[in-house]
């Protein structure tokens, strides 16, 4: 980051190569969205690279990339509450096409997990951003509590308690996935398992 300060027109590149996958990482699982994350991901190394000579070393350089990353995406996610999405021509097909194979039998574990996917990213966007932030750093993408207290700029505490927050309000949503419903015994009507 020196380097690129300094006037060094290949140190920038290094850094993006170098800490590229895992700040996609942060930026698709906070928007659920590949389009949302690349504009997010683009806005946060432009950035970077204009306040690379505000960066004062206080941490590492990864850990401030990836608050202008969570930044940028808290940005657009709040962008876009303002102005909500209409499904674009693609994600319609994907949708119609998922639906196809799981109808003839094709694919039904692709289908299954898009629709888990699907689940888990709907019942993100009804928590509070704080707290979505918090469980996609710590549960997602599997940043210890203090690394991500340091991205988001917040105390270890505030943290572990907003994943708490953010677990139990999703707990409802997402039980269904935890627990999926016993094959249904066809002969008799009932459930597979056995009552007492």
């Amino acid at each position: 980051m020196s380097r690129h300060a300094q006037g060094d027109e290949q140190a920038f590149a290094v850094l993006v190569r170098r800490h590229r996958e895992r700040l996609w990482a942060v930026a698709i699982r906070m928007t659920g969205d590949p389009e949302e994350a690349s504009d997010a991901l683009q806005d946060a190394f432009l950035s970077a690279f204009r306040a690379a000579g505000r960066f004062r070393g206080e941490s590492q350089v990864s850990t401030w990339l990836h608050r202008i990353v969570v930044n940028a995406c808290h940005d657009r996610l709040r962008r876009r509450k303002v102005r909500p999405a209409t499904p674009t021509e693609d994600e319609t097909l994907d949708v119609i096409s998922n639906e196809r194979l799981s109808r003839s039998g094709g694919g039904t574990d692709h289908a299954s997990r898009t629709e888990a996917r699907l689940d888990v990213h709907a019942a993100l966007d009804l928590l509070p951003l704080d707290q979505r932030m918090a469980l996609t750093l710590v549960d997602m993408l599997g940043y210890r509590v203090d690394e991500a207290a340091e991205i988001l700029q917040v105390a270890s505490g505030t943290v572990k308690s907003r994943c708490a927050r953010g677990r139990a309000k999703l707990l409802p949503s997402l039980a269904h996935l935890r627990n999926p419903q016993p094959p249904r015994d066809v002969t008799s009507g009932r459930g597979g398992a056995n009552p007492s």
